[in-house]
């Protein structure tokens, strides 16, 4: 009896794995695996997602008009600019959709953000994973170095997720101009927010006056409407386009529209919270590093622990004290900024640790 016939592509293509939620403890347990804002939504927000689902048997607005006006409106770009989707991830299938097939290669630093090899897999196309540096940061000079006539796309995080690093400035300058201008720079900044290293970029400026160059940002993050799912493309008009056709029709929902908007509009109290969250992760790892671990320069919501064999075992030391952390087994673990009381317990979990292992 015969069977389906599936794309061969699909066999090497690894699943992707969310962040577990912390496992039954004695005390307080907390989800520090999957970066999310700790936060709870704001009062102002909340009450417009509520509004909005009281529409729930409507379509949402397909074009996200209001939207992007509101983005244009806030970062100075033209509305034809914008590509939306469920997530920043969603934005950079469709992406991918638009601009690859088999044969054809994306290049990208390794280890980062685990949805890209899958996907370039969907596509067809061929992952090319350049090693980060020994300081867990992008080597962007071998990543150049890896571009052929074959690469249709390269892909820059920054701040790099898991590692924690951000791409410097003129070295990212310097980056872009030397990749040839057919294949499109994705520049991924959804932890941008939590960034305070000076030297860094804002990728629209990047953008402007370029003909292949897209950021990608997300509201699940600093925004915290992680469970609303909306992440948005800032690129040329003519790329912003094919995005928009590779869109899955009414991928994001009006609930998520409505809380990204009133989420813009409750900047002022977003950031004081991002600057609450960003003081905790100095604190960590200030404290992380007296303690003698080696830390990545931390920029996102999160830190690195570059664990190697141990980091399983890590993981369930840290699962046991009610923290669940996301662990990369052979290399390291990440794991997010959370509440101070959960801080606080990682803090204790990886003194304990160093002491009994050096």
């Amino acid at each position: 009896m015969t069977k389906p016939r599936l794309r061969e592509a699909l066999d090497s293509i690894p699943a992707y794995k969310a962040g577990k939620p912390p496992a039954a403890a004695e005390g307080p347990s907390f989800k520090l695996s999957s970066n999310e804002n700790p936060y709870p939504p704001l009062p102002g927000v909340l009450a417009k997602a509520a509004a909005a689902a009281g529409q729930m048997n409507r379509y949402p607005d397909m074009g996200m008009s209001a939207l992007h006006a509101a983005l244009a409106d806030r970062l100075g770009v033209p509305q034809d600019q914008f590509a939306s989707g469920a997530g920043s991830v969603a934005v950079l299938y469709h992406l991918l959709q638009a601009t690859c097939a088999e044969k054809d290669e994306v290049v990208y630093a390794w280890r980062s953000f685990e949805a890209y090899p899958i996907a370039v897999g969907v596509t067809g196309a061929t992952s090319v994973q350049v090693p980060l540096d020994a300081d867990a940061r992008h080597d962007l000079p071998a990543m150049s170095a890896a571009v052929t006539d074959s690469t249709k796309v390269v892909i820059v995080c920054s701040p790099n997720n898991p590692t924690g690093p951000a791409v410097r400035r003129q070295e990212l300058l310097d980056f872009v101009e030397s990749v040839p201008s057919r294949v499109v720079v994705v520049l991924d900044e959804a932890y941008r927010e939590f960034v305070t290293d000076a030297d860094n970029l804002d990728g629209l400026e990047l953008v402007r006056g370029r003909d292949n160059v897209v950021v990608l940002r997300t509201f699940s993050k600093a925004y915290g409407l992680a469970g609303l799912r909306v992440g948005y493309a800032v690129g040329p008009a003519a790329v912003a386009e094919a995005i928009r056709k590779c869109a899955l029709p009414f991928g994001v929902s009006q609930i998520a529209q409505d809380a990204a908007i009133a989420s813009l509009d409750a900047e002022v109290d977003l950031m004081q919270r991002v600057k609450e969250l960003v003081a905790e992760r100095e604190r960590v790892t200030t404290s992380l590093t007296e303690q003698g671990w080696s830390i990545p320069a931390a920029e996102g919501n999160f830190v690195w622990f570059p664990l190697g064999d141990a980091t399983d075992e890590f993981a369930a030391v840290c699962g046991q004290a009610g923290l669940s952390v996301r662990p990369f087994p052979g290399e390291g673990a990440r794991v997010t900024i959370g509440e101070t009381s959960a801080n606080d317990g990682l803090l204790e979990v990886a003194a304990r640790w160093r002491a009994e292992h050096h």
